[in-house]
């Protein structure tokens, strides 16, 4: 009897052992796999920004943000946020911006990012507000080719730079403004800005990067005569300070070179009165 009681005793030792072994097998390929399933997700984060224009104030209300990774434009939406707000876009220049949402997204590439616009667009030119109708945008949304590659433990950030002044168009003879969205979308890992204080500071400059014939970015200095101008890919710029002061000569920097991640800095321009 004594002997019977040895081996089941040890049969159970190792009966209880391979059980152990077996669930601490599949607890640790549990958590493999839950860290494999989290080492897949990036993280993509949307910020907007704004070209300013010759308006006292320029309010969008965006409702909801989406991207897609899918072929079809009719399926494979995601959401990535929903804020439901109006910005004045002329609060966002020279460097200030807003983030309109964040999002973790599996790993892969996202060809395109919709806003879908709200109501509540309205332009106030010399005190008085107009409303702006966006009735396409509102239906199926504004939609831009982005491209992001989203990998995992990384953080893709895409800015929207939206050009108040082109957006905002006024209809013919009746008074009536339209919101035609013009926005561009960079990778904001892929670009620099340039810096500069224009003096004096007093009558105000528009400043422009010109890459060819085309305008990169534009911004408006602010009281001191500072400016940023965002979003610049790599490469060598004209920046074109224009007073706003006729009285005073425009002034050109050629080949200002930006580099990704970088800021250059123009520090004083000096504007030079007319003779």
């Amino acid at each position: 009897m004594k002997a019977k009681t040895i081996v089941r005793n040890r049969m159970l030792t190792i009966i209880t052992g391979l059980a152990v072994m077996l669930f601490m097998s599949v607890s640790l390929s549990s958590c493999d796999n839950a860290i494999n399933q989290g080492a897949e997700k990036g993280t993509l984060k949307v910020v907007m920004v704004d070209a300013p224009g010759n308006y006292d104030e320029v309010w969008v209300h965006i409702v909801r943000v989406e991207v897609n990774n899918e072929q079809d434009e009719n399926s494979g939406w995601i959401v990535i946020s929903e804020p439901d707000e109006s910005y004045d876009l002329l609060e966002l220049v020279n460097g200030a911006s807003v983030v309109l949402g964040e999002a973790e997204l599996d790993e892969g590439t996202y060809r395109q990012i919709r806003l879908i616009l709200g109501e509540e667009n309205h332009v106030v030119i010399g005190g008085e507000n107009y409303p702006m109708k966006t009735p396409s945008a509102q239906q199926t949304g504004l939609k831009l080719n982005v491209d992001a590659e989203i990998e995992a433990g990384f953080t893709y950030t895409l800015l929207l730079d939206f050009d108040a002044q082109r957006s905002v168009v006024k209809r013919g003879a009746t008074g009536t403004y339209l919101l035609k969205p013009v926005i561009r979308a960079v990778n904001t890992a892929l670009t620099g800005n340039i810096t500069g204080r224009v003096e004096p500071a007093e009558p105000g400059a528009w400043v422009y990067a010109i890459a060819g014939s085309d305008t990169a970015s534009t911004t408006r200095t602010v009281e001191t005569g500072d400016f940023t101008l965002v979003g610049l890919i790599d490469g060598l710029y004209t920046v074109s300070v224009e007073p706003v002061d006729e009285d005073y000569d425009p002034v050109q920097l050629e080949e200002v070179e930006v580099k990704a991640g970088q800021v250059t800095d123009l520090n004083v321009i000096e504007l030079t009165p007319k003779e």
